[in-house]
């Protein structure tokens, strides 16, 4: 039998909440990209990706306002913030931002496949499976495409 408060109610259960533990160590060049991404931390994301690439879409390739473009996970993060991290994030207009809204990343990179050569070119930063995801889909022209522009030293062209 359940012991009743005063209002004739059983008193509610205390949830725990386990705490979260901030990151603590020194992150190194190549684990910066995998850290969370707190709300600071995207306008630090955002500023990094258009000194990167300037103000281009991940997807389209369309040139944007810096005002006006945006950051898209990669893989949608459906209130999880696991996937806030940089190497989730891209630089994306706001058309296709909405047009992948919460679609998986096959299906949308399968509903155009150009977006796949322009995540190669644009989304280097991103992790390896995505990146070997967007490779298979692109394809080997578009691989070496790619590969070539990141080897020319006047990339990106932000004119």
């Amino acid at each position: 039998m359940v012991a009743k408060g005063v209002t004739g109610k059983a008193p509610a259960k205390k949830r725990s909440r386990r705490s979260r533990k901030p990151y603590r160590g020194t992150p190194t060049e190549s684990q910066h990209t995998s850290l969370p991404t707190s709300r600071n931390a995207y306008t630090e994301t955002r500023d990094w990706l258009l000194a990167q690439h300037g103000p281009i879409c991940a997807y389209c390739e369309r040139k944007v306002s810096p005002r006006a473009i945006t950051l898209d996970h990669v893989t949608p993060r459906r209130g999880q913030t696991a996937y806030d991290r940089r190497d989730n994030l891209v630089l994306s207009c706001t058309e296709c931002n909405a047009a992948k809204a919460d679609k998986p990343f096959l299906a949308f990179l399968l509903g155009r496949r150009a977006r796949a050569e322009n995540l190669l070119r644009y989304g280097a930063h991103l992790s390896p499976m995505l990146i070997d995801l967007a490779r298979q889909i692109a394809g080997p022209e578009a691989i070496a495409r790619a590969e070539r522009d990141a080897a020319d030293p006047d990339y990106p062209y932000l004119d």
